[in-house]
């Protein structure tokens, strides 16, 4: 028998080199996607990272000037309206000491002590007193259309009680303020939380071996990031 390959066995040979090295170069080629594949996606995930980590630090850091300024609203608030029961409690001392002087008069002026009568005018309220003289001017003895008694006139005026509900409208201010306040913190918070999941969906994608389940955690990542940005933007700025 001869030695060596006939030339069919040559060309057989050079052809299946041929197609063994194309195969490598094609699987070479793939690696190549492969590993340029990996690298973009680990930099849109070291991006969203960072990204996620300022937004996150300055929505807990807003949370948490927003929850101040309620507590400090709520807080002024409770304070006005202690002060407002007291203007009240004062404005009710104020009529009554009116009322007790109105009858101790009247009680004169029935009996017809023109002494007493004196006394008891004399030692009438000085804001009292607008208010007894223009119920006197309207003759209440002969008149049946008077007023019932000073504390019926325009003239009556107790300043502790405009006080009382000065500080009443600004306790409700307060409250209202807070309470805005207490609402766009919670917000805040909630938008805290989506944050926190993107940086959890992101960081677990890099140990996700499936290419296709690491696009899908990215994706869902981005998704939240996307929604979390909208509603950061529609909230108002720490105060």
């Amino acid at each position: 028998m001869p030695e060596g390959l006939s030339a069919a066995e040559v060309g057989k040979e050079i052809a299946e080199h041929q197609k063994h090295a194309g195969h490598g170069e094609d699987a070479e080629h793939g690696k190549q996607e492969d590993g340029l594949h990996e690298r973009w996606l680990s930099i849109i995930e070291a991006v969203v990272l960072s990204v996620v980590a300022l937004l996150a630090a300055y929505s807990g850091f807003a949370a948490a000037k927003w929850s101040t300024e309620s507590s400090v609203s709520l807080a002024k608030a409770s304070a006005l309206r202690t002060k407002a029961s007291r203007a009240d409690l004062e404005a009710l001392q104020t009529r009554t000491l009116d009322s007790v002087s109105f009858n101790a008069w009247f009680t004169a002026y029935v009996a017809g002590n023109e002494h007493a009568e004196q006394l008891a005018e004399n030692r009438l309220r000085p804001g009292y007193r607008p208010a007894f003289q223009a119920w006197l001017a309207t003759d209440p003895t002969h008149n049946p259309n008077a007023p019932p008694g000073p504390s019926y006139m325009p003239q009556y005026v107790i300043p502790q009680e405009a006080l009382a509900a000065k500080l009443d409208a600004q306790a409700d201010e307060e409250f209202t303020q807070g309470s805005d306040a207490g609402g766009t913190a919670d917000k805040y918070v909630r938008d805290t939380v989506f944050l926190a999941t993107v940086l959890f969906l992101i960081g677990i994608s890099g140990h996700v071996r499936l290419r296709q389940a690491r696009y899908g955690l990215v994706g869902i990542g981005l998704t939240l990031l996307v929604f979390s940005l909208i509603q950061l933007a529609g909230l108002p700025a720490p105060p």
